[in-house]
C-alpha cells in the first residue's frame, strides 16, 4: 500500500513537470511572437537594424521558429548586409514546409548574391526557387538576367587571362632580348688591359718608320765616287792576299838560289 502511495506521488511529480515545460514552452513561444512582431513593426518602418536585433531575440527564444529566421534574413539584406543574410534565408529554406516558402527562400539567396557580384551563386539559387516554384516568372527574369552578366563575367576573366599570358610572354621574351643585348654588350666591351695593349702597339707602329721595311727590301745605294764599308772592307782582304802571294813568291825564288848544305866528305 505504501509502494503504491509511492507511485502515485511520483507520476504527480512527473505529470505536473511536464505541465511546467509546456507552459514554459508555451511562454517561449509567445515571447518569441511577441519579438517577431516588435521587428515587423521595425521593418515597416524601414528600422532594418533594430528590426534584425528583435528577430534575433526571437530566435533566442524559439531556435525553430522559421518565420523569424526568414524575417532576420529579409532586414539584413534591407539593410545591406547581404552576406549575412544568405546564411537566414538558407536555414529558412531548409526548414520551410512547403516549395513556395522554400522557393522565396532561394529567390532572396539568389538576389543576396546577385548584390554581391556572385553571379554563379545567383543562378544555382534561382534554380533552385524555379524547381520549387516553376511558375515564378519574377525568378525566372533573375535568372536570365544572373546568367548574361555570368557569361560576362566568365569573357572578361578569360580575355584578361589571355591579355596576361600575352604579358608574360612579351616580358619573357624582352628579358632574354635583354639578356641577349647585354652578352653582346659584355663582349664587345674591351678589356682595359687588351686597349693599353693595343694602345702600345698603335703607339710602337705610329712611332716606326713606315719606309722602314722598304729600307730593309732594297740596299742602300753608295754614293758616286765613294765606298762603302763593305766594298773598303773586301778590298783590303783582296790587297792582304795578293800581298800574301807575292811574299810566297819571293820566299820561294829564295830558296831556290841557296845552295844546298852537304856533309863534308874529307
Amino acid at each position: 500500500m505504501k509502494n503504491l502511495q509511492y507511485i502515485i506521488a511520483f507520476i504527480m511529480l512527473l505529470t505536473a513537470g511536464v505541465s511546467f515545460a509546456q507552459k514554459d514552452s508555451i511562454a517561449l513561444q509567445r515571447d518569441a511572437r511577441k519579438f517577431v512582431r516588435e521587428g515587423n513593426k521595425l521593418y515597416e518602418n524601414k528600422n532594418y537594424t533594430d528590426a534584425s536585433v528583435a528577430y534575433k531575440k526571437a530566435l533566442e527564444k524559439n531556435a525553430a521558429y522559421n518565420k523569424a529566421t526568414y524575417n532576420m534574413g529579409n532586414s539584413l539584406y534591407q539593410g545591406k548586409n547581404y552576406k549575412e543574410a544568405i546564411p537566414q534565408f538558407e536555414l529558412a529554406a531548409k526548414a520551410a514546409k512547403d516549395k513556395a516558402s522554400k522557393s522565396e527562400a532561394f529567390h532572396n539567396i539568389g538576389n543576396a548574391h546577385m548584390e554581391g557580384k556572385n553571379y554563379q551563386g545567383a543562378v544555382d539559387a534561382y534554380k533552385n526557387a524555379l524547381r520549387n516554384n516553376p511558375n515564378d516568372d519574377e525568378t525566372r527574369y533573375n535568372l536570365a538576367v544572373a546568367q548574361k552578366l555570368l557569361d560576362k563575367q566568365n569573357n572578361k576573366n578569360k580575355n584578361k587571362n589571355k591579355d596576361k599570358n600575352k604579358q608574360d610572354k612579351n616580358k619573357d621574351k624582352n628579358k632574354d632580348q635583354n639578356k641577349d643585348k647585354k652578352d653582346g654588350d659584355d663582349k664587345d666591351k674591351k678589356d682595359p688591359k687588351d686597349k693599353n695593349d693595343k694602345g702600345d702597339q698603335n703607339k710602337d707602329k705610329k712611332n716606326q718608320d713606315p719606309n722602314k721595311d722598304d729600307k730593309k727590301k732594297k740596299k742602300k745605294k753608295p754614293q758616286q765616287g765613294k765606298m762603302s764599308p763593305e766594298q773598303i772592307k773586301q778590298l783590303l782582304e783582296s790587297l792582304n792576299n795578293e800581298e800574301k802571294k807575292t811574299q810566297k813568291k819571293l820566299n820561294a825564288k829564295k830558296a831556290r838560289g841557296k845552295k844546298v848544305k852537304q856533309e863534308k866528305d874529307w
